[in-house]
């Protein structure tokens, strides 16, 4: 067993450390409305499920180094809607794309040729090409010293043909989902480990990792610390 002190790493050490333990985590493709009205996109890996009554996703954004907000977190502030999408394979290089930083007066939909149709309940279009949308208005909101975490309720489900039905999902593996696990099953697949590819083995950074790394014995049981009753 490897123990790893949080509080001795930095910030970006504990992310990767994190972002590559931690999965799988499905990416949301985020549309949001500026005050100028231009639709905006972004993917997102730091987000999920988080409940069914009320009905809540989670979307974990972080804040530029300059302390500014990115287009996506200030629209959702500024608006307190949301729309959140699964990407498929077929549209998985336009939904990276949209991760390209662009001015707040020009749309991801535009450059990278996704198509803005109507929502229901929320001002944000949805995505035409997307298989599935969820629409969201701002429930809670968390703010920590690197990100701003919000809390969606969804009021509102658009499903592909042959996807799903209110109240019965049907083989959700017919959208085989954009994340972080399947590019690494794939992967692994494919060629040895690379860390080019967005992974990260503790191995990989042992070196850096060894001062803060210590090592329980086998014959040591990891004995349980319990917390006082509150």
């Amino acid at each position: 067993m490897t123990d790893i002190d949080f509080s001795r790493l930095t910030a970006y050490q504990r992310y990767k450390l994190m972002a590559s333990l931690i999965v799988p985590r499905p990416i949301a493709l985020v549309t949001t409305l500026g005050a100028n009205g231009v639709v905006n996109a972004a993917p997102f890996s730091m987000f999920n499920m988080v409940g069914e009554e009320p009905p809540l996703v989670m979307l974990s954004i972080n804040r530029l180094q300059d302390g500014h907000l990115k287009d996506t977190a200030a629209n959702i502030l500024a608006s307190g809607e949301f729309v959140v999408h699964i990407a498929d394979e077929a549209m998985a290089p336009q939904m990276h794309a949209c991760g390209e930083s662009l001015p707040p007066e020009v749309s991801e939909l535009a450059t990278t040729g996704l198509t803005p149709v109507p929502s229901i309940t929320v001002k944000p279009p949805r995505i035409a090409e997307a298989p599935v949308a969820f629409e969201c208005v701002l429930h809670e909101t968390m703010e920590t010293e690197s990100r701003y975490v919000f809390f969606g309720r969804v009021q509102w489900l658009a499903a592909r043909a042959g996807l799903g039905h209110a109240g019965l999902a049907r083989e959700p593996a017919r959208v085989p989902p954009r994340g972080p696990l399947r590019r690494q099953l794939l992967h692994a697949l494919r060629r040895p480990f690379r860390d080019d590819r967005g992974f990260v083995s503790l191995d990989a950074h042992r070196p850096a990792l060894m001062p803060l790394i210590r090592r329980r014995q086998p014959s040591t049981p990891l004995q349980p610390r319990l917390s006082p009753a509150r």
